[in-house]
């Protein structure tokens, strides 16, 4: 059935300028996501070449190897990509899980807890999300070395365990929810923390979700702090390893871009499997001001 024009006043939808108008913008799309898309074919397709092709840019392996991936087993006392992947992997679901907790009692706090300065406190919040993160490295360095954690795990996280987004991301969302459900758990009993964990925050997964994957894409991305905190080589986490490694250790491209498919891949996964959750978080959390 033909879609009514009507829907449109004034904006023909089925003339050949129309048409021609959403296929540019169908077909600036389709570069647009190819272009970004070719980096990470390149490092997929130099991982698995033999060496003396891996330095080139091609679109499809040559000679078929497994051999950067062997060759970075064999070398793991020397290059310890399996302990920079267990670090990775560790402290990016511990920062990912303190920054769920911390953030989503804050944004309920925010949102559904009436208090003296409560829209002051969110407005302070919001205020921090403009300071760029660079500028706050050397204090944060100075303070974690006053706590004698430096080259430690726990001084790599602990600045990182809330984020103003994520309180954010959370107040809006549960903004978007209505009050009576909590008021109705109230008079049947429940105290606030009880009304947060078995009402709101099981309704809050898209947040959760979204949340989630950008926290955790953020640490599992970060270099600057780890390559600062550590001096310790194998505490790194796999940013900062991938360039100690082209650095201190080897220029051979094959494995580097091995190295570098390992930091991409787990990320890669977690979006495809939350994705839908995603969305849902990010466009719900606009639902209030």
């Amino acid at each position: 059935m033909a879609r009514s024009n009507t829907n449109y006043p004034g904006y023909d939808t089925s003339g050949a300028s129309y048409l021609i108008k959403r296929s540019l913008i169908y077909a600036l799309v389709l570069a647009g996501a190819l272009w970004m898309l070719l980096p990470i074919w390149w490092v997929i397709t130099t991982s698995f070449s033999e060496a003396p092709v891996a330095s080139d840019i091609v679109f499809l392996p040559r000679n078929f190897t497994l051999d950067n991936f062997l060759n970075l087993w064999e070398l793991r006392d020397r290059i310890p990509v399996i302990n920079w992947f267990i670090n990775s992997v560790v402290v990016g679901l511990a920062v990912t899980g303190f920054n769920l907790i911390f953030d989503s009692l804050a944004g309920y706090s925010l949102a559904k807890i009436k208090f003296i300065g409560r829209d002051k406190i969110f407005l302070l919040f919001i205020a921090t999300m403009m300071i760029p993160g660079m500028i706050t490295l050397i204090p944060m360095y100075l303070l974690i070395a006053e706590f004698g954690l430096l080259n430690t795990h726990v001084g790599l996280m602990l600045p990182f365990i809330a984020k103003p987004f994520g309180i954010f991301v959370f107040r809006q969302y549960f903004k978007g929810l209505p009050s009576s459900l909590g008021e109705a758990a109230l008079i049947d009993g429940c105290n606030k923390l009880q009304v947060f964990y078995k009402i709101y925050l099981p309704m809050a997964k898209p947040a959760v979700a979204s949340v989630g994957i950008i926290v955790f894409m953020g640490f599992w991305n970060n270099f600057t702090w780890p390559f600062i905190l550590m001096s310790d080589s194998k505490m790194y986490t796999l940013p900062a390893a991938l360039y100690t490694a082209q650095t201190n250790y080897f220029t051979d491209w094959g494995m580097l871009m091995a190295i570098t498919l390992i930091l991409v891949l787990p990320l890669l996964l977690l979006f495809i499997a939350l994705q839908k959750y995603f969305i849902r978080g990010m466009t719900m959390s606009g639902v209030k001001g």
